[in-house]
């Protein structure tokens, strides 16, 4: 009788055990490899064809495969999915060759590494970012010094980024892109900044911050969707802004954990 009972506690030690285990989440914040100039802070491109960066991609995507995600999401329309599923059949070899985004060079260089059958698209593209709304709402409110703070921002980022791809490796910019600091920062400016803006009874500032942040939490809705129960490792790969959100919800979720690029790259 004893054995049985201890039988059952182990069995139910077990099922809570399995229960509360956390899913593994690796966050992977880039920077446009195929810069579009589309950001607000206006950044040179970092050539990721050459050799020397095709190696370091090689490597990197190396100890992704080691990593082992069951799932790859990426800064991608959800809604094209059907698009996404054409573009990932195409012929790998060529496209390593000739599209230096982001989503190619690592994400779909990753998946096919792992044997995975598909990427996942979780962008969400219907939310608004009214910036020129933003900075006239600061003009009309007369806040010259919260302009004058926006303007510095903004010029330091693109400094900061154009200085950094002259002297550091890809990898390096992309360990950096990653850390506790530039995650802070990305967050930062949204609250510092942008939802300040405007009038009293102008609500511009603030309108632009919730649309940045349901844009963010759709997106993170969908992770929670099509990370299913026999996942047990996750990669999101997106813009260093985005995965500075994520980061932030995944506080608050028990269901998942945070892995860093540093820490698979060792």
């Amino acid at each position: 009788m004893q054995k049985i009972i201890l039988l059952l506690v182990v069995l139910t030690l077990n099922a809570v055990s399995g229960q509360s285990k956390k899913k593994q989440i690796l966050i992977i914040g880039a920077f446009h490899f195929e810069n579009p100039g589309l950001d607000v802070a206006k950044v040179n491109t970092f050539n990721v064809m050459t050799d020397k960066s095709q190696k370091e991609l090689e490597n990197i995507t190396d100890k992704i495969k080691n990593f082992g995600p069951d799932k790859i999401f990426i800064e991608w329309n959800y809604e094209k999915q059907n698009n996404l599923d054409k573009f990932y059949a195409k012929n790998t070899d060529s496209l390593l060759h000739k599209d230096a985004d982001e989503i190619v060079q690592l994400a779909l260089r990753s998946a096919k590494k792992l044997g995975h059958k598909k990427l996942y698209g979780i962008d969400y593209n219907k939310a608004d970012f009214p910036y020129d709304s933003l900075t006239k709402g600061m003009k009309e409110a007369n806040q010259l010094d919260l302009l004058k703070n926006n303007e510095e921002t903004m010029a330091y980022y693109s400094n900061s980024f154009n200085e950094k791809i002259k002297k550091q490796s890809l990898t390096e910019l992309l360990v950096d892109y990653n850390s506790k600091k530039s995650s802070e920062d990305n967050v930062q400016w949204y609250l510092r900044t942008a939802n300040k803006a405007g009038k009293t009874d102008n609500f511009v500032g603030a309108y632009l911050v919730s649309e940045w942040y349901r844009r963010n939490l759709y997106m993170y809705s969908l992770i929670q969707k099509l990370t299913e129960s026999k996942d047990d490792k996750v990669m999101v790969l997106l813009g260093a802004g985005h995965t500075a959100m994520m980061r932030e919800f995944i506080k608050y979720d028990p269901n998942f954990e945070i892995v860093e690029l540093a820490t698979i790259l060792k």
